[in-house]
C-alpha cells in the first residue's frame, strides 16, 4: 500500500447497553469505581480490555499495595480475601525512613475471582474481551462509548463515565489537557517493568540468611516459618547484584531488586526498561523482549548467589508489562509533590491515602521507597478541565510526576476508583454533573463505607519514623 493513510467508510454503529456509569477498566482502579456506584443503586457497566480483573494487582504478579489500606471497599476487599486464605496479615517494613506499614500481598488468582464476585453481587455488567476505542461526544459532554469486540464495533451510552484506563485514555480522546511524565521536553517517565515467579525456593534458608547480611537493608522478615507465606519482602542485594553481572558480563537494568511472598509463591520485581514510549506498538513490543532477557539473567543471579534459591526455576511471567507513568490529567487541581510529601489539607479530599513514596528513577538509579505521613487527595484532581461527565480515578489523576511517587499505587488507586464511583452515583441520582455534583454528600457517603477522609484521622497508624 502506498499511501500514509486509508479512509473508513461511514457506518452506523448499534447500541449495545444504556446505563448510568460507565467504567472503562477494570485493573486496580475500576472494581471499586465499579461496585462502589452499583452499591449506591445506579446501573453500572465495567468494560475491560483482558479476561479477568485485576490488571497489575494479578495479571500483573504485583500482589501488593505499596503502603497501608487505611479503610473503606479496598480494605473490606483485603479482609475478604484474607478470610479466603488469599491474603495475609500487614506488616511493618523496615526502610530507610524508619517503618512504613504494609499491606499484605495477595493470592493474584483468588482476587480475581473475588473482585469478579464482588461485582456481580452488586449488579456490575462486566464485558470482557472489550476495548473502548473512542469517547462519544456531545458539546464537550461525554455521552457514552464506543467499544470494539469480537462482535464488532457497539456502542453504550451512559450519563457519567469514569476513566480507570490507567494511561487516561479517555480523557485523551474527550479532548482533556494532559501532561506527560515530568512535562519537560523529554516527558521523563519512570520506567516500566515485568513480575516473574520463582517456585522451590527454600524459604527458612533465605529468611535466615535476610537476617544476617547487610546486602538487604529494606526488609520485613516474619518470625514464624507460617509468617513466611505472606510476610517476607525484601529489597536490596545491590552488592552482590553488581558483582554478579561484572562476573558474568551479563548487564542488566537496575542494581536493586525486591522480593516478596505471596501464598507461599516467591514474586520477583527485577526487570527496568527505560525511556520507553508505551503508546508505540513498536517500543512497547521491544520493552517486553528486553524484559524477558532480563528475567533470565535475574533468575541465574538468584539461582547462583542467593541462599535458598539453589533449585529455584522460573514458574511465571506476567503475561502484562508494568508500565508505572504516562498520562498525567490536568485537573481542577493538580496534586503537587509538596502536597503529597508534606500533607497539606484539602476540605475536599475523598482519601485520606497512605501510600508510600515509590520511585523507580527515570536515569537508572536506586529505587527511593520510603514510608511516609498520609496525604490528602482532592475531589478536584478526579475532574479534567474542559470536558463535563467524566471522572479520571487511578495513576492518570492530575498530579504532577513528584506526587505521582505517591498516588500511582494501589492504595491511591483504589481509593480515588471508589470515590470516583461514589462521585458518579450522587451525581447520577441528584441529577446534577460531576463538578457540581455535592462534595459534602459524597464524602458522607465515603464515611459510611468506612474511609477515612484526613490525614489527620490515621497518621499514627502507618508509619513509624527512623
Amino acid at each position: 500500500m502506498s499511501s500514509t493513510y486509508i479512509t473508513e467508510p461511514a457506518r452506523q454503529i448499534p447500541l449495545l447497553l444504556d446505563t448510568d456509569v460507565i467504567v472503562v477498566g477494570g485493573g486496580t482502579t475500576g472494581p471499586l469505581a465499579a461496585i462502589a456506584a452499583a452499591r449506591q443503586g445506579r446501573r453500572v457497566v465495567m468494560i475491560e480490555r483482558f479476561g479477568s480483573l485485576g490488571g497489575n494487582l494479578t495479571l500483573g504478579l504485583n500482589t501488593k499495595p505499596s503502603g497501608a489500606l487505611v479503610g473503606g471497599l479496598p480494605l473490606e476487599i483485603w479482609n475478604l480475601a484474607r478470610s479466603m486464605g488469599g491474603a495475609g496479615d500487614d506488616y511493618m517494613a523496615v526502610v530507610k525512613t524508619g517503618g512504613v506499614k504494609i499491606a499484605s500481598p495477595c493470592d493474584p488468582e483468588i482476587m480475581k475471582m473475588l473482585l469478579t464476585r464482588l461485582c456481580a453481587e452488586a449488579g456490575v455488567q462486566i464485558l470482557f474481551e472489550t476495548v473502548v476505542s473512542a469517547p462519544l461526544m456531545d458539546n464537550g459532554v461525554v455521552t457514552g462509548v464506543v467499544i470494539e469486540s469480537k462482535s464488532g464495533r457497539q456502542f453504550i451510552s451512559g450519563k457519567v463515565v469514569i476513566d480507570c484506563s490507567a494511561d487516561a485514555d479517555v480523557a485523551a480522546r474527550a479532548g482533556a489537557s494532559s501532561v506527560m511524565g515530568d512535562g519537560d521536553v523529554e516527558k521523563v517517565m519512570q520506567p516500566v517493568s515485568m513480575y516473574f515467579t520463582m517456585d522451590r525456593v527454600d524459604l527458612v534458608r533465605l529468611a535466615d540468611w535476610a537476617r544476617i547480611t547487610d546486602d538487604v537493608p529494606a526488609r520485613a522478615i516474619p518470625d514464624t516459618v507460617e509468617g513466611l507465606a505472606y510476610g517476607l519482602w525484601l529489597t536490596g542485594f545491590n552488592s552482590s547484584l553488581k558483582k554478579f553481572q561484572r562476573d558474568t558480563g551479563i548487564q542488566l537494568q537496575r542494581d536493586n531488586i525486591t522480593l516478596k511472598t505471596a501464598g507461599g509463591r516467591m514474586y520477583v520485581n527485577a526487570t527496568r526498561v527505560m525511556g520507553v514510549d508505551v503508546f508505540s506498538p513498536l517500543e512497547f513490543t521491544n520493552a517486553v523482549l528486553e524484559c524477558y532477557r532480563q528475567i533470565e539473567g535475574v533468575a541465574r543471579y538468584l539461582r547462583e548467589c542467593i541462599p535458598g534459591f539453589e533449585n529455584a526455576r522460573i514458574e511465571q511471567i506476567a503475561p502484562v508489562l508494568g508500565v508505572r507513568e504516562t498520562r498525567h490529567v490536568v485537573g481542577d487541581y493538580t496534586l503537587t509533590g509538596d502536597d503529597a510529601l508534606n500533607g497539606h489539607h484539602f476540605e475536599d479530599s475523598i482519601a485520606a491515602d497512605a501510600s508510600a513514596l515509590d520511585i523507580h528513577d527515570p536515569k537508572g538509579a536506586d529505587v527511593d521507597f520510603q514510608g511516609l505521613r498520609p496525604y490528602e487527595i482532592p475531589y478536584r484532581c478526579l475532574l479534567p478541565q474542559g470536558v463535563e461527565q467524566l471522572l479520571v480515578a487511578g495513576r492518570c489523576i492530575s498530579a504532577d510526576h513528584a506526587a505521582h511517587a505517591r498516588s500511582r499505587n494501589m492504595p491511591a488507586c483504589m481509593a480515588t476508583g471508589q470515590a470516583a464511583g461514589v462521585a458518579a452515583a450522587v451525581a447520577v441520582e441528584s441529577g446534577t454533573t460531576v463538578r457540581q455534583v455535592s462534595v459534602a454528600e459524597v464524602q458522607k457517603r465515603l464515611r459510611a463505607l468506612g474511609m477515612p477522609l484526613f490525614s489527620e484521622e490515621v497518621k499514627d497508624a502507618v508509619h513509624e519514623p527512623a
